[in-house]
């Protein structure tokens, strides 16, 4: 992430104003629209039938419908699009030290929590003090060991560097003390207790029932009043159903991938608005680097040459992604880390060259079927679980470009997602596409697929290809944990020469953040132009769109 400074203190104000898009018709930033509409938020997920608004439990109906975001708010935002930025929150400051272990933030001021009750700093200490005294299970790993306070600065302490999980530590969600303390068990209770749900955000809980979960803006919320005065969350079957309810204008916003979605959804109304993010992860051929085909670095650098990212980006993905070509693996949001030895090194499809590749490796052909230089055919499995559309679309695409330009038979596998993962982890399968670990920097590419620490009693939760090089090994860890930008830099190259040379995987596309919304009642959305978040209402990014929203003329 391009924290490249190890102090923030941008004001809330002063970030919507550099947003261009936060002042509603008469100027005042947040300003209510005349009896403004209502936003209804969908998911495709089904029904969700038991009530619980407890923020760190993945399972509660607050973290699946999303509206834990929109009252329980973080330290600061970090952008995972655009300028990868940080934004403070909840702190009016962040500020890192030399090597990522302390985080010293300074409390908004004027900040009251949703039953009037003043916010302060030793509610930011409380909720990093529940990992400490095990209240609350650290399932982030953050590894934090506690906090000073100097005046109105808190410093938190961590176990290790947290450069590369910023993310994590600034977007824990600050809980109020004066109830929570008095909560036994954080970790199962699902605050349904009249007064619990209580947050700082934009929005308080209203009502709740299996069919939908309606907000109503804060009347007391610290950043100002809000245009869109109410909330409702809904979540539909499936992804047709909820294509459905987009187009009818009986849902709003909702983050899906929607095939054909010219046709299906922007076509049906010129309000209907659709931006796919780019992020610092992309979707990626894992290969099985222990066995063959993939045991030899020619045929992973002749694949490289073939495959047709472009396609994947319009074919596979609809146009929702953006195109990875550079050598190093490193996509456009990332670009300014690629060291200069490969800046404008990019693959492209160019089956001479890796015929030529092949062919002084000791690869024949015979009847235009490619032929290893043990005189065996050459042919694997790609593997992707049913039901993945656009993923599968691009397993048949892979398949039809290898054979067509080199003669590799390439046979096209979608099991049940068991299998599939249980094949991921043990390390049977021959190839997949997968998805990266996003730390908003280089460390994810490289980690998830050089670092021999993701292979634990045997199972492999990245690294699938189980790529092992000692000094990759050291290069990651002084990557993440380097005191000095110089030190970063330095590992990062040593990253990039290897991923370059020996090819361990391949990137096809940025992996975007989704999100359909419509411009009928309101505007200040985020957009390719302004990308000052993601327009997915699921990130944490969704309280910045929300104090940005205007109403539409």
């Amino acid at each position: 992430m391009k924290l490249r400074s190890s102090l923030v203190t941008l004001s809330v104000a002063t970030a919507l104003v550099l947003t261009a898009c936060s002042s509603s018709q008469d100027g005042t930033a947040g300003t209510p629209a005349e009896g403004g509409a209502a936003l209804t938020i969908a998911k495709p997920d089904g029904a969700i039938t038991t009530e619980s608004h407890n923020p760190y439990l993945g399972d509660s109906s607050a973290s699946k419908y999303g509206y834990a975001k929109v009252i329980f708010e973080p330290l600061a935002l970090v952008n995972p699009t655009g300028d990868l930025g940080t934004t403070p929150w909840l702190a009016e400051s962040v500020e890192w030290n030399d090597d990522y272990t302390e985080l010293t933030v300074v409390p908004r001021s004027g900040v009251t929590w949703s039953d009037g009750t003043e916010f302060t700093g030793d509610d930011i200490v409380f909720t990093f003090d529940q990992y400490l005294n095990g209240t609350l299970t650290d399932t982030s790993g953050l590894g934090y060991e506690g906090a000073t306070v100097d005046g109105d600065a808190i410093t938190l302490k961590f176990a290790n560097s947290k450069y590369t999980a910023q993310a994590r530590v600034l977007h824990t969600p600050i809980v109020p003390k004066h109830i929570w303390e008095n909560i036994a068990d954080p970790n199962t209770d699902p605050l349904t207790e009249d007064g619990l749900a209580v947050g700082t955000g934009p929005y308080v809980l209203d009502s709740w029932s299996t069919e939908s979960v309606t907000l109503e803006a804060n009347p007391d919320y610290w950043g100002g009043e809000l245009a869109v005065p109410e909330l409702h969350y809904i979540s539909y079957g499936d992804n047709a159903a909820l294509t459905t309810a987009l187009v009818s204008g009986e849902a709003d916003w909702a983050q899906a991938f929607i095939p054909q979605i010219e046709d299906s959804y922007l076509s049906a109304d010129e309000d209907n608005q659709f931006l796919a993010a780019p992020t610092a992860g992309a979707g990626t051929l894992f290969m099985n680097l222990q066995t063959k085909p993939f045991d030899d670095v020619a045929l992973r650098k002749a694949l490289a040459w073939t495959i047709d990212r472009q396609a994947y980006v319009d074919i596979a993905r609809e146009g929702a992604s953006e195109v990875v070509w550079n050598a190093t693996g490193l996509g456009g949001v990332l670009e300014d880390e690629i060291v200069p030895e490969y800046q404008g090194e990019d693959y492209s499809v160019d089956v001479d060259k890796a015929r030529q590749i092949l062919t002084d490796a000791g690869y024949t052909w015979q009847d235009e079927a490619l032929v290893d230089p043990d005189g065996e055919r050459v042919s694997f499995t790609i593997s992707v679980p049913a039901g993945w559309s656009d993923w599968n679309t691009e397993q048949a695409l892979i398949a039809e470009e290898l054979n067509e330009a080199l003669g590799i038979e390439v046979v096209v596998d979608q099991p049940d997602w068991g299998g599939w993962d249980a094949a991921r982890q043990e390390g049977t399968f021959q190839a997949i596409i997968h998805w990266l670990e996003d730390t908003g920097n280089a460390y994810g590419l490289y980690t998830s697929t050089m670092d021999p620490k993701w292979i634990v009693d045997d199972k492999a939760q990245f690294n699938f290809g189980r790529f092992n090089d000692p000094a990759v090994t050291e290069a990651l860890n002084t990557y993440a944990t380097a005191s000095s930008d110089e030190d970063r830099a330095a590992a990062s190259a040593v990253l990039q020469k290897a991923f370059v040379e020996q090819v361990p995987a391949i990137p096809l596309g940025s992996h975007p953040l989704l999100g359909e919304f419509n411009t009928r009642n309101y505007v200040g959305w985020p957009s390719e132009e302004d990308a000052y978040a993601s327009a997915d209402p699921t990130q944490p990014g969704v309280v910045q769109v929300l104090v940005n929203l205007e109403p539409a003329e």
